[in-house]
């Protein structure tokens, strides 16, 4: 594998304020690997299943190939030449927040997995990895992305979002989310009054069922209590369903 080593400068000489040349809706699968042999099984992995495969070796030719026409889904390596998968990850996701990315990391790289998670990537695969759960991942993504309502602006107590902007304001101040506290508040949104579990929260927003627990879950929803609440210990909009999980409710009443 190629070392972790990326400049920003190295980033920003791509202008991120280019936008992705709009393209008719595709299922290409964009590989970012730089070992050919696992490069290779992966192409006759997505192929074998129908889906159209562009491989990059590095991460500057990925970003390139992004900003060229965006695929429907990104299997990145984390340890690429050139630009790190960490920030080939940030890039894409700050041009096109929904896109899916599936991360490939060693088991060594627990930290850069949780750190990913929080810069956007939808899943990740540990390596050595099964094939089928790969598959599984990426096409769980997939879905998740095709039945993702319109992005939308909603206003409730005082909080304003815009999702398509990834702006939340609070009495006209912006509030600053992680990537994962937007990506919950949105869920949680975008299905108003449904009692929703942590499960299916860590499947929907993380990606993943079991990782790290469904604390991160019950972290998170603090935290959004923290920023978007009047009184944080006594929600009204982010409530909790004991035995069940949590709903969001946009009416004080």
């Amino acid at each position: 594998m190629g070392n972790l080593a990326t400049p920003q400068s190295a980033i920003r000489a791509m202008n991120p304020t280019t936008p992705v040349k709009p393209s008719k809706p595709s299922n290409r699968i964009l590989i970012v690997e730089d070992d050919p042999a696992v490069q290779k099984a992966l192409r006759r992995l997505f192929e074998t299943e129908g889906y159209p495969v562009e491989t990059q070796a590095d991460g500057r030719s990925a970003l390139d190939s992004f900003q060229a026409a965006a695929p429907a889904a990104v299997v990145l390596d984390l340890r690429l030449p050139k630009v790190s998968g960490r920030d080939v990850c940030k890039e894409i996701k700050a041009i096109a927040p929904t896109l899916p990315i599936v991360v490939l990391s060693a088991a060594s790289d627990v930290s850069d997995k949780v750190l990913l998670l929080e810069l956007g990537a939808d899943d990740y695969v540990t390596k050595p990895f099964s094939p089928r759960e790969l598959l599984a991942r990426v096409r769980a993504a997939l879905r998740h992305t095709a039945r993702a309502p319109e992005v939308n602006v909603v206003t409730f107590d005082g909080i304003s979002a815009d999702f398509r902007k990834m702006e939340v304001k609070r009495d006209g101040k912006p509030v600053i989310l992680t990537a994962q506290e937007f990506k919950t508040f949105q869920f949680l949104v975008q299905n108003a009054d449904r009692v929703i579990s942590r499960d299916e929260l860590l499947n929907e927003v993380w990606g993943y069922q079991n990782y790290p627990s469904t604390r991160t879950v019950d972290n998170h929803i603090l935290k959004l209590r923290q920023k978007l609440e009047r009184d944080p210990s006594s929600p009204v909009h982010f409530r909790t369903v004991h035995g069940m999980g949590y709903k969001f409710v946009r009416s004080l009443a």
